[in-house]
């Protein structure tokens, strides 16, 4: 008998920055992934063999009807067509898009929310947040099991309508390589994320400026604050180097090949949190130490004095000194990359990970 299949829905398939969407169904056995989006995205991890509702100019009415009203025929033969007996939605609006259909067919939807879709969107003021919040609950509603990537998501969840009973929490996991690399360090620090305000690479930049030892620092990623943030590290001459967005096996090279991850995150000012940065755990899935903040689920990844060192939000002091001491360390920094490792390697293996995941399918739909 073959394998069951499922069904990955994201709307926007598939943006470069999304590799753990790709690395948890890609990790299935006992599921046979089917990608389904709404529309294409070019980026190093899109496939043509990803089925796309609307790929032309021609058919943006019926996307804009979809989004408007959750319903689409254009999507329901598609869906139809793919037999999965699951669907698994990514973010919380993604999943009410599709929810109608997969309720008309009778198909079990699992949806994952992340961040944002739990934490800034539900927030977001007058009418335009007044109809995600009410999609949001309709599709709480109609999903056979709601994941959450951290407790503190599951908790915002919670918050805005999901049945606690729903609601399970269940890490994404990354690939773990099965040894450290041995690539000698080019970097002391190295940055990975979008350029928007939770990320805190300004926060970075300006505890880099006050540091008393020269510090190569390398910034992977793009996004809308790259121009300010690249402005600011020149006028405060910070060496940092800014590579942009990179394909994810050069990302994993350039993270082999520096000593420390930072990852400054914050609450941005109109509420928008991390999840669980996985970059934060595919750092340590190839032995690096992280200098971070108590941030949304960050400590659940992060152990402080152990595998890294946590400071306060928007710290810029605190995060100098977490760097300054890892890098003065030797010893240290290999003791908490090493503890690192072993704690991504019981905790975050997305193979391990992925056969949870399927346990959930097997569930839902017995």
């Amino acid at each position: 008998m073959s394998e069951p299949a499922v069904v990955i829905w994201r709307s926007a398939m598939l943006s470069g920055s999304e590799t753990f969407i790709r690395n948890q169904a890609d990790s299935l056995t006992r599921w046979r992934p089917a990608y389904l989006g709404a529309t294409k995205v070019e980026s190093d991890i899109a496939r043509a063999g990803d089925v796309i509702a609307y790929p032309s100019e021609a058919d943006r009415r019926a996307f804009l009807r979809l989004r408007l009203t959750g319903q689409s025929p254009q999507l329901l033969r598609l869906l139809a067509a793919q037999r999965a007996k699951l669907v698994h939605a990514h973010f919380g609006g993604d999943g009410w898009l599709i929810s109608g259909s997969a309720q008309r067919l009778g198909i079990p939807l699992v949806v994952t929310v992340h961040g944002h879709d739990v934490t800034r969107q539900p927030a977001t003021p007058g009418a335009k947040g007044m109809r995600y919040r009410r999609n949001l609950r309709a599709m709480f509603q109609r999903a056979a099991a709601v994941i959450a990537v951290s407790e503190v998501i599951r908790e915002k969840a919670i918050r805005w309508g999901a049945d606690p009973a729903k609601v399970r929490v269940h890490y994404t996991g990354v690939p773990i390589p099965s040894s450290t690399p041995e690539a000698s360090k080019e970097w002391d620090v190295v940055f990975v994320g979008r350029f928007v305000e939770k990320k805190g690479a300004d926060d970075l930049v300006a505890a880099l400026s006050t540091m008393d030892r020269p510090v190569r620092a390398l910034f992977i990623g793009d996004g809308p604050l790259l121009p300010q943030v690249r402005a600011s590290a020149a006028a405060l001459r910070v060496d940092a180097t800014f590579r942009g967005s990179l394909p994810p096996d050069e990302v994993y090279r350039l993270l082999g090949a520096s000593r420390i991850l930072a990852a400054p995150s914050r609450t941005a000012a109109d509420g928008d949190t991390e999840g669980l940065p996985t970059t934060i755990v595919e750092a340590a899935a190839l032995g690096l130490p992280v200098v971070s903040t108590r941030h949304s689920g960050i400590p659940e990844a992060v152990t402080d004095g152990e595998t890294g060192l946590l400071g306060a939000e928007g710290d810029r002091p605190a995060l100098a000194a977490g760097l300054t001491r890892l890098l003065a360390d030797e010893p240290l920094r290999e003791r908490f990359g090493k503890q690192a490792r072993e704690q991504a390697m019981a905790r975050f293996d997305v193979r391990k990970q992925s056969r949870g995941l399927e346990d959930l399918y097997d569930e839902v739909t017995a």
